[in-house]
């Protein structure tokens, strides 16, 4: 028998959507910002630059709050049993995109130059969950 993470496809209209049930669905792109974290504290820490890796942590951090609020949004929206219009995922996605910019851009320049590992640690972490969201999707579509 095997066992299957619940995600938000698996969510019967009319369930309630939580917060706790986003950080129970996503806890391996938790653990990877986590460990990614942890990492370049170890790497970069280690050469003296720990406000530079704060930043890049802190990027990885808003990568990570940008990946739970999208799931969150998506679980509250299937929980409801509507499906999402494509305005409603393009304004919704235009708002959180607008919001994120917004800090990260504020971040790295308050925190000038080493605030430019902020964007970097967002955009590796983009890339972590980009991969970790495919590959469950590539092995599914090549089982069929």
């Amino acid at each position: 028998m095997t066992m299957t993470t619940p995600t938000p496809t698996t969510v019967n209209p009319g369930e309630r959507a939580s917060i706790g049930r986003v950080l129970k669905d996503q806890r391996k792109a938790i653990l990877v910002a986590l460990g990614l974290a942890i990492a370049v504290f170890w790497v970069v820490g280690q050469l003296g630059e720990w406000r530079l890796a704060g930043c890049i942590a802190g990027g990885i951090g808003l990568g990570l709050a940008n990946h739970l609020a999208t799931e969150y949004w998506l679980l509250r929206i299937i929980a409801h049993g509507k499906q999402p219009t494509r305005a409603t995922m393009m304004r919704s996605t235009l708002v959180r995109l607008l919001v994120l910019t917004t800090v990260a851009v504020a971040l790295a320049v308050t925190w000038w130059p080493d605030g430019i590992g902020l964007l970097l640690g967002l955009a590796v972490f983009r890339l972590i969950a980009l991969v970790m969201t495919t590959l469950p999707l590539l092995k599914e579509l090549k089982s069929q």
